[in-house]
């Protein structure tokens, strides 16, 4: 199956939308997608507020104050923070203000402290002032009714403070979808054991969990399962109970202790709906769905795996977690060598970015060996993708790049 095909298959098949939504403490909410609009029940300030130290006074009386003539005003009192002023202010009178305490009726300015001079009860003012100068009127900031903040925004420190400044202690965000990783393999072993001769440590569960997390996912790492059909189908029938997505890596080729293909299908309808995808990295990819839930059973090599989780778990993650899907960034480089693709397959390959010396961008071809690198993703970023019909891209030719999240040129 072509990638566009398998692509449109799983969106199909899994259909994948929202879990719902929870109402959740404003202290947790960060980083938590707002699950509807949030719309002002007040005026931001709720109250017009001074913006510096000074005096509140009538603007008029101000206007012929100069700094070798100034104006003299009588002063009636003062207005703190926190309590709203009985004062009224009339002609010819001014008032202590702090910043942020609020304009006492009568007032439609304030004079700088540093323009003013104060003995007793009289004050001094050597520059005017306009109507409204150093006053942040009612609603200035936010109106009653405004839309503050989007569904689908993802919530960060500024907009938990918008929100409690609205008096909100809670807030309405999309569920998240609980995926369980699991490897397989008799060579895997869970890092932090010693690790014995013929062994290597598992770097699956801990990189595609971190790409989960990326992806507005939980992870729950169930560990490694080893070439066993009766202990894979147990530790399977967990994680569906568990967990909203899976995700297995390894076990998917054509080997003879490649059982997850069949040990899926043999959990419930309608099983398994892709065997095999005409991509490299990634040909083995395997994805079933099993009552309602997907489970994607990816290449055992680290970097196959993550690849292939970018390209086709990730946005169904996303999707379910209620994210808008960010189009992807990418840029036009010219390639620093040949480049062949694999025969009948979309070929992916992972590229490194560079200026020569009059800053054109050059795309390098990360040589990984053999596709069970972890460092080629680490190294790479982005990838160009080959077409399955051609054969190669010859140097100096223009290609795409898509990059890799949070690489920059």
């Amino acid at each position: 199956m072509t990638y566009n095909q398998a692509k449109k298959l799983i969106f199909n098949e899994i259909n994948p939308k929202p879990l719902g939504n929870e109402k959740i403490s404003l202290i947790d909410a960060y980083s938590r997608i707002l699950y509807e609009d949030i719309i002002s029940n007040m005026d931001i300030p709720p109250f017009d507020r001074s913006t510096v130290d000074g005096y509140a006074v009538i603007a008029k009386d101000t206007f012929a104050a100069e700094e070798i003539s100034p104006i003299e005003l009588k002063v009636i009192g003062e207005v703190k923070v926190g309590i709203y002023p009985k004062i009224k202010l009339k002609k010819g009178e001014a008032t202590e203000i702090v910043t942020g305490a609020p304009i006492p009726i009568g007032a439609d300015a304030v004079v700088m402290v540093e323009n003013t001079q104060k003995q007793k009860n009289r004050l001094f003012i050597y520059r005017a002032v306009t109507q409204s100068e150093n006053i942040m009127k009612k609603g200035a900031d936010i109106k009653k009714d405004e839309i503050i903040l989007k569904a689908g925004k993802i919530l960060e420190a500024s907009d938990i403070g918008v929100i409690a400044a609205l008096g909100f202690t809670s807030v309405k965000v999309f569920k998240i979808p609980t995926i369980a990783v699991i490897s397989t393999g008799a060579e895997i072993i869970e890092p932090g054991k010693a690790l014995i001769p013929g062994k290597i440590y598992d770097i699956n569960a801990y990189s595609l969990s971190a790409a989960i997390l990326d992806s507005g996912g939980k992870p729950i790492i169930l560990g490694v399962v080893p070439d066993d059909e009766v202990e894979l189908g147990k530790t399977l029938k967990k994680a569906l109970i568990s967990s909203d997505i899976i995700i297995t890596s390894g076990g998917v080729s054509v080997g003879p202790k490649d059982y997850t293909p069949k040990v899926i299908n043999s959990l419930g309808k309608p099983g398994v709906v892709i065997s095999g995808i005409a991509v490299k990295p990634g040909k083995p990819t395997t994805v079933a769905v099993i009552g309602n839930k997907p489970v994607f059973s990816l290449p055992g090599h680290p970097a196959s795996a993550l690849l292939v989780f970018y390209l086709i778990v990730s946005p169904i993650i996303q999707r379910i977690a209620g994210r808008k899907l960010i189009s992807e960034k990418k840029v036009i480089a010219t390639l620093g060598s040949r480049l062949f693709s694999a025969k009948g397959r979309k070929t992916y390959v992972t590229v490194k970015l560079s200026r020569d010396k009059n800053q054109k961008l050059i795309a390098y071809p990360i040589k990984s060996g053999m596709s069970g690198a972890i460092t080629t993703l680490s190294k790479a970023d982005g990838f160009i993708e080959i077409p399955a019909d051609q054969q190669f891209i010859d140097s100096n030719e223009k290609v795409i790049v898509t990059l890799l999240k949070n690489k920059k040129v």
